[in-house]
């Protein structure tokens, strides 16, 4: 399931933009390829983010993978139930399973990235 009203990026990370305002994490495909995600690191509300530069880790049973930012801008707000719950990665990746949500710094961005069919056709090739 890709959803359509999100962009992608080529290393399986998806962001909603609302007004200013980006939410990011990873895809259902990248999930299901960590396998069972047991950590997430995050970082601090405040802190920049630069476009495809890492923002976090995720660590799994099968593996540690570094997070990229599909956009760049500063952290407003991080996933606290990940914390706890870091397995909302796998059950939810498009809803409950978010990990940061950023202002934009350019919106510019965005119709950069791909959209739900351009990332369809990667997975495919996947």
């Amino acid at each position: 399931m890709v959803p359509a009203d999100l962009r992608y990026t080529k290393d399986h990370e998806w962001v909603r933009v609302d007004g200013d305002t980006a939410t990011i994490g990873v895809t259902e495909f990248a999930a299901h390829e960590l396998g069972d995600v047991v950590f997430v690191d995050l970082p601090a509300v405040g802190r920049s983010v630069e476009q495809f530069a890492t923002f976090g880790v995720v660590e799994s049973v099968k593996a540690v993978s570094d997070l990229y930012a599909p956009v760049s801008g500063e952290v407003v707000a991080t996933n606290a139930d990940l914390a706890g719950q870091p397995e909302l990665v796998n059950s939810d990746p498009f809803g409950a399973g978010w990990m940061i949500r950023v202002r934009l710094a350019d919106a510019a961005q965005v119709p950069g990235l791909l959209d739900a069919s351009a990332y369809e056709k990667l997975t495919a090739e996947a």
